[in-house]
């Protein structure tokens, strides 16, 4: 599988979630999870042994990204803020 092809998505499981999203990719130097924000940055990268770890990670990160709430999900796996855009800091005073 090539990096971010459909085929590493997870298939939805509502239409319901708490803003972030998963991906198992095949990297060249193996394979990762992604979890993203909503506007798509990473907010956390996994390396895991192969395919199936992958898979398997993946598939509990998006049960609780339908389960948890942002603040929870954030905690539980310790995922930091964005950092804010130019344009939001520029319109701060």
């Amino acid at each position: 599988m090539s990096a971010g092809s459909d085929s590493d998505r997870l298939p939805d499981q509502g239409t319901e979630s708490n803003g972030y999203s998963v991906r198992a990719v095949d990297q060249a130097s193996g394979w990762e999870v992604h979890i993203l924000r909503g506007d798509g940055s990473i907010a956390s990268i996994r390396h895991c042994g192969d395919q199936t770890d992958a898979r398997v990670f993946a598939s509990t990160v998006q049960q609780h990204i339908y389960w948890l709430s942002p603040a929870k999900f954030e905690e539980y796996y310790r995922l930091q803020p964005a950092e804010p855009s130019a344009d939001r800091v520029a319109g701060q005073s």
